[in-house]
């Protein structure tokens, strides 16, 4: 790249990137959306040195949808603001109401000691590490207990972050001091980095799945108990969202929980969940709606 004048995305360019985002990732770029991915795509352009947009879409479409650099494009869109303990009433929803009475069901032989929980845009892994921290914390003394979370993201970059689960001392500042101590370990040689323990770490299973794709890697026999899809379908309109909160439904047990991020709502997208409060919405019981 020769010149040092900036390259402007024009706006036909700019519905060719709409369009790739929605097809490869149900991504809806807004209008106001255009100055965030000219910003963005302009690190591809300076990666390959190319002089427009125009370049870089043929590089694009030369590999086609499963190609490389189509990945890289929709990484290079995505936003992954995360942290520990973020929205922490969710968290405290899980230690103080759902595990107690997952405890008592077991108590009783109404329920498995078993529970499954998928964390879907995860991001660099803060969230699973959070909950699986907070369920672990729960369950201490209450025997033994088969839990597992999937933690998925579109974002290969990410997750690769989010497998080494390697944090900094400022990035654990929201985590109690107690459960710092428990579930962090400081990584020797590495001036104040912490790796989250591998008793923690092997309770979750990363993956790259996208929400858009018609078919997940998800196996047809799997329920979850609980769902988290926080801040992610804001990039979605509201077809692609019904359809995405339709499917999570069907694999919620009866009676399990949805999490959504604090700007999002399932009003008018979909009544079936019962809202609980602060963004958490609980699947139809099968056995409440015979009862009733």
């Amino acid at each position: 790249m020769t010149s040092l004048t900036p390259i402007v995305l024009r706006q036909d360019e700019f519905e060719r990137f709409r369009a790739l985002a929605y097809q490869a990732a149900g991504i809806n770029l807004t209008e106001a959306k255009k100055q965030l991915v000219q910003s963005r795509l302009f690190k591809r352009l300076r990666h390959y040195g190319l002089s427009s947009f125009q370049e870089y879409l043929r590089l694009v479409d030369s590999e086609g949808e499963n190609g490389n650099e189509m990945r890289y494009l929709i990484n290079s869109l995505t936003t992954n603001k995360t942290d520990f303990f973020r929205e922490p009433h969710h968290f405290r929803y899980i230690s103080q109401t759902i595990l107690p009475d997952m405890i008592d069901q077991a108590a009783h032989g109404r329920r498995a000691r078993r529970i499954r929980v998928w964390h879907a845009g995860c991001s660099t892994g803060q969230e699973p590490y959070t909950n699986a921290m907070t369920i672990a914390d729960t369950l201490r003394g209450q025997g033994m207990w088969d839990v597992r979370l999937l933690a998925s993201d579109i974002d290969t970059d990410v997750l690769a972050t989010a497998k080494e689960a390697t944090y900094s001392a400022e990035q654990l500042e929201p985590v109690p001091a107690a459960l710092k101590e428990r579930y962090l370990k400081r990584v020797m040689g590495r001036m104040d980095q912490y790796q989250v323990t591998q008793d923690l770490r092997g309770m979750i299973a990363f993956r790259q799945i996208n929400l858009n794709e018609d078919a997940w890697p998800i196996r047809a026999d799997v329920r979850f108990d609980i769902i988290f899809c926080r801040n992610v379908v804001i990039y979605f309109d509201k077809p692609t969202q019904r359809k995405l909160f339709g499917r999570f439904q069907r694999l919620l047990v009866p009676g399990g929980y949805l999490f959504i991020g604090h700007s999002e709502s399932l009003f008018g997208i979909n009544d079936a969940f019962e809202t609980v409060g602060g963004t958490i919405y609980r699947a139809p019981d099968e056995t409440e709606s015979v009862a009733r």
